[in-house]
């Protein structure tokens, strides 16, 4: 069993940067591919980011493509997503997820976190 939190959401102004972290209890992390995901209110959860377990190999949605980075410290069990140029549209709640292999569905995860609000003021 792999417990996640995630840290760092909050509130920021449209045009401004906030850094994710996703904390793993274990030390099998380095073995877990790892995603990030997001939930506006009224709207089905979507994909954000995803990384392999080496950090290596990354893959994001076009809506966050040149704006956000996925990366990861393996020595530290962490997942980190860095926003920069946040947008209203970017407000929602995030999730990191790890899973067998990097994948935008989130039925390939298998354990999750409890989510980070992002607050986006105009």
């Amino acid at each position: 069993q792999v417990q996640l939190v995630e840290s760092g959401g909050g509130l920021v102004q449209a045009g401004g940067s906030l850094r994710l972290s996703c904390a793993a209890s274990q030390r099998t992390f380095s073995t877990y591919a790892m995603g990030w995901f997001r939930q506006a209110p009224g709207k089905e959860r979507e994909f954000v980011a995803t990384i392999n377990w080496s950090g290596r190999s990354t893959y994001y949605a076009d809506s966050v493509k040149g704006r956000f980075t996925i990366s990861r410290d393996n020595a530290k069990n962490t997942v980190y997503l860095q926003m920069n140029s946040l947008k209203h549209e970017d407000m929602a709640v995030y999730y990191c997820a790890a899973g067998p292999a990097p994948s935008m569905y989130d039925r390939t995860y298998n354990y999750w976190g409890q989510g980070t609000q992002v607050t986006v003021s105009s």
